[in-house]
């Protein structure tokens, strides 16, 4: 199983980050991580009919369509997906790489709602995009900060990394049915 993991957090120590590094560690899969912050502002006109979009565009399209399922790692930013996992997304919505796709959304805020706005933003976008988001694979973590270790880059709090072994083996299940 090969898992492409979309990061909506650029910080290099974000808590997002922790958690995306720990449920692939949880899972037995080959795993690549997309360079979200290659990728141009999306803009229809450098991916017309005749065009070839951008190379990171088509390198995201690729990565996508070569994975058996995919990871979507969120923070919420004003209420909302952040812009960088948006402009990813608006790369990806005019193809067919999501197309049944097994997905998973993490999201996770030190908000003690969680990122529930992204958290339904997402599901809403890749639905629509016609992935095959997993209910049983989705989380919204909440007050995740002091659930991780900054020295490590990874959670420590055993409830929320039993929940995050329950969402990827939802994911692994669903690849292999």
């Amino acid at each position: 199983m090969k898992i492409l993991a979309l990061n909506g957090s650029l910080r290099a120590r974000s808590s997002n980050g922790a958690v995306l590094r720990s449920a692939l560690a949880l899972t037995d899969a080959a795993s690549t991580v997309a360079d979200l912050a290659a990728l141009p502002h999306f803009n229809p006109d450098l991916d017309g009919v005749d065009d070839a979009p951008p190379a990171p565009a088509a390198a995201l399209r690729r990565a996508v369509a070569e994975a058996d399922a995919v990871l979507v790692v969120s923070p919420e930013y004003a209420h909302g997906v952040p812009g960088v996992l948006k402009n990813a997304l608006d790369w990806l919505v005019s193809s067919a790489e999501f197309l049944d796709k097994p997905t998973a959304v993490l999201t996770a805020s030190p908000s003690p709602t969680g990122a529930a706005y992204a958290h339904e933003q997402l599901r809403e976008t890749l639905r629509m995009m016609s992935a095959d988001v997993l209910p049983d694979a989705c989380r919204n973590l909440t007050a995740i900060g002091p659930k991780t270790d900054p020295a490590t880059g990874t959670v420590t709090d055993p409830a929320t990394l039993q929940e995050l072994r329950t969402a990827m083996a939802a994911l692994r299940d669903a690849q292999s049915a």
